[in-house]
């Protein structure tokens, strides 16, 4: 991993404020499938490899670039990296893609992509993120999984 910031001065963004929850989502008796909204949630606050900052802040992640259809168990992220030749982009796609395979229901197909047009290596990373066994074996590297386990840890 590279030793120098690739982005020294990001553009910061405000946080959107915290959902209000309904006593109709807070009712286990009352079935309330999975919407954007809650998976962005549970995206939301991830910490970006770089910056003491989340990807919300940076807008990597952003809730119009999430896709879910609960019928049909998928989950569809798009993810944009601060800039086009972001090296971090395959660890920040992995954080994603284990946040919610940690997060959701296994019935899920959790699927992490950048969003098109908005990195140098787009299909290269997309293809990586894609593959199950590559997947797999990332997360067998001790010091990958410690990056990883870093993002996707709760702040304070």
């Amino acid at each position: 991993m590279p030793t120098e910031i690739e982005n020294i001065n990001p553009n910061v963004y405000d946080r959107i404020k915290e959902r209000v929850l309904t006593a109709n989502e807070e009712d286990e008796n009352v079935p309330d499938p999975f919407d954007k909204r809650e998976i962005f949630d549970l995206i939301r606050n991830i910490n970006d490899p770089e910056h003491p900052l989340t990807l919300e802040e940076l807008h990597v992640v952003q809730e119009d670039l999430i896709r879910i259809n609960d019928g049909q168990n998928s989950v569809h992220i798009s993810f944009t990296p601060t800039i086009p030749h972001c090296s971090m982009a395959t660890l920040i796609g992995l954080s994603i893609r284990v946040k919610l395979l940690r997060s959701l229901p296994p019935r899920f197909k959790v699927t992490v992509e950048i969003t098109p047009g908005t990195h140098a290596s787009e299909l290269a990373v997309n293809k990586q993120l894609a593959d199950k066994e590559r997947v797999a074996a990332a997360l067998e590297n001790k010091h990958l999984a410690e990056v990883i386990n870093q993002c996707i840890a709760a702040k304070g």
